[in-house]
């Protein structure tokens, strides 16, 4: 089973780390792809170049053999679509294997505003990674998230592996209440930003003199 996790990643810090650290080891990942987003549909412009975002991702992820950078997002043109991004990796690893989106949740109850997001369920599973003791009844105020739910959620992560897309797995995570926002925020105003990101991404910002 290989899975997905995309982001702006401006800066990448240990907020997406350690999730998608524990997402690859709780669901017994093959690999987990990290794919830095060229142009995200439902965000600001990055701050910073892309080919400075994607170095500290690879500097971050280095080390780490589960995780593997993925640049395509940022070599093609155009809104960064999750649909091509799972219609070309669909094809590189074949119609039979496992894949799994991993999405926060914020990101899960915004689906429905994405590019063509109703196809997203034929190229994947989504894996909806969420802090311990939150509870899924939460979200069955939204008609279309629960009718989604309804149709989707499985009730294991071997449903997950034993078919190659369609369900929707809910996944605690340790959430770590840092922001790239903050981080730049802090850069500006002189202040530290140790431990909230790898130091070798701090060095390559100060290096860079990056987000000043």
């Amino acid at each position: 089973m290989r899975g997905i996790f995309g982001g702006t990643f401006d800066p990448i810090h240990f907020g997406h780390l350690r999730p998608a650290l524990e997402l690859a080891e709780g669901l017994g990942l093959e690999e987990l792809r990290i794919i830095p987003s060229a142009q995200p549909p439902h965000r600001g412009t990055p701050e910073v170049t892309a080919a400075q975002r994607l170095t500290m991702v690879e500097l971050a992820c280095a080390g780490e053999w589960r995780f593997v950078v993925d640049d395509r997002e940022l070599r093609r043109d155009g809104p960064s679509y999750t649909l091509l991004t799972l219609q070309e990796l669909r094809q590189a690893w074949g119609e039979h294997e496992s894949v799994v989106l991993c999405l926060g949740l914020d990101a899960f109850l915004g689906l429905p505003s994405w590019h063509q997001w109703e196809r997203i369920l034929g190229h994947c599973h989504i894996v909806v990674a969420h802090r311990p003791g939150w509870h899924i009844e939460a979200l069955a105020e939204d008609e279309t998230i629960a009718a989604l739910l309804d149709t989707h959620r499985v009730d294991s992560v071997a449903e997950l592996e034993t078919t190659s897309a369609g369900g929707i797995w809910f996944q605690p995570v340790s959430q770590l209440a840092i922001s790239a926002t903050e981080i730049r925020q802090r850069v500006r105003e002189g202040q530290s930003i140790r431990y909230l990101t790898p130091q070798v991404v701090v060095e390559y910002i100060a290096g860079e003199g990056l987000y000043l």
